[in-house]
């Protein structure tokens, strides 16, 4: 039975194969068989591949000459900004699963960071977020050509979110990029924000300047906006402008749906202004930025009453506990209209009138309340520094 099975099947694969072997000697559908590939003929299918552009250079050199310059400016910034690799030991509690009886308790577990950062001295100095290395027992940075070098944290400030990292290296030409005068940033101004999002070191990306002044205290940053795109990773890298400077450092993305936390079109990034400022303090130098512990609205206000009436003011919705404006008796409502007897016409402006002066400075604030006006002086303190701070 077995040999009569066999006979069968093997008959059945000759059959096949001759079947096969047939219709490519004698043609397919489309009249192409094995004897014409045989005999050199082709199938009649031509595939003529162009052998030039549609568009010359010539036809479009101010996009060709964009586009140069763009890559160039590529090649300038990526030497100089570096991954930052983190290692912490954290806490993690462990219960018995499912009634096994297995240890439980509080156990110390390892835990990786990533993040961006941007070389600003030929020493090596590195400038990142303070939260890309908070609590980080073990810091690495990887420059753009692959060396990996350890890290020391030379300086933290949490409330400006900057830190300043030396590479441990006695390299002296490391590649630096200077700080742009953030202060005179312009809305539309082209930007780029280059970094290490999810870990895809040397990342470029190309977008504008959205807004300034984004905040609404003077105990933190007003953040630069920016459409350019920022993601997990790009944390401490730099926002550069077209001559290659520091513009800012970003710092965060605005996340309008609490569940994607992927780019949305909106990234914030720290004015460099105040990063500098943080990297002379961490090298020694006083401190520059001052602070009264106002909480203000965004919008500003037009006085309706009284001898103030038509005049633009900002409305002060917190006084900070133990602070200078408290100290000098501003009040949650009051006013300002003035600062040092100039008008204020935005909370951006006021504030950055204040965080430009020096602590320990005297100031005078012009303050409408209960339907007068009045003058309260103030002398204006260091910025605080937050829990985890130095």
């Amino acid at each position: 039975m077995i040999d009569l099975i066999r006979r069968l099947f093997f008959a059945l694969l000759v059959f096949v194969i001759a079947m096969v072997v047939y219709f490519l000697w004698r043609g397919n559908p489309s009249g192409y068989g094995l004897m014409d590939l045989l005999q050199g003929k082709d199938s009649g299918q031509q595939l003529t591949l162009p052998g030039e552009a549609k568009v010359k250079p010539a036809d479009v050199a101010l996009l060709s000459q964009l586009d140069d310059e763009y890559t160039k400016l590529a090649a300038a910034v990526l030497p100089s900004v570096v991954s930052v690799n983190t290692k912490a030991m954290v806490q993690k509690l462990v219960q018995p699963f499912a009634g096994i009886p297995i240890y439980s308790g509080i156990v110390q577990v390892p835990q990786t960071g990533l993040g961006s950062g941007a070389i600003i001295s030929k020493e090596g100095h590195v400038i990142t977020n303070y939260h890309v290395v908070e609590g980080a027992q073990e810091v690495k940075v990887t420059l753009n050509d692959n060396q990996t070098f350890s890290a020391t944290v030379l300086y933290r400030d949490a409330v400006r979110d900057i830190a300043l990292l030396k590479i441990q290296s006695d390299r002296k030409d490391f590649p630096a990029l200077s700080f742009a005068d953030s202060d005179k940033t312009r809305v539309g101004q082209i930007v780029f924000a280059v970094g290490n999002p999810f870990g895809l070191s040397g990342t470029v990306t190309q977008g504008i300047i959205s807004a300034r002044n984004r905040h609404i205290t003077d105990s933190a940053m007003d953040y630069l906006q920016t459409d350019t795109v920022i993601n997990p990773g790009n944390s401490g890298g730099p926002l550069v402008n077209l001559r290659g400077e520091i513009l800012g450092v970003n710092v965060a993305i605005y996340r309008g749906d609490q569940n994607v936390s992927s780019w949305q079109g909106i990234g914030l990034a720290i004015p460099a202004s105040e990063a500098k400022a943080a990297v002379e303090e961490a090298m020694g130098g006083k401190p520059r930025t001052g602070y009264l512990g106002l909480e203000v609205n965004h919008d500003s206000v037009r006085i309706n009453t009284g001898e103030a009436s038509g005049q633009i003011g900002v409305f002060i919705v917190r006084v900070m506990d133990n602070s200078p404006a408290a100290a000098a008796g501003l009040l949650t409502g009051d006013v300002v209209t003035k600062f040092n007897g100039q008008p204020v016409g935005s909370s951006a402006e006021l504030l950055a009138l204040i965080r430009k002066t020096t602590p320990g400075s005297k100031v005078n604030l012009t303050v409408w309340r209960n339907g007068e006006l009045g003058v309260v002086d103030c002398v204006t303190g260091q910025q605080p520094k937050a829990a985890g701070g130095m």
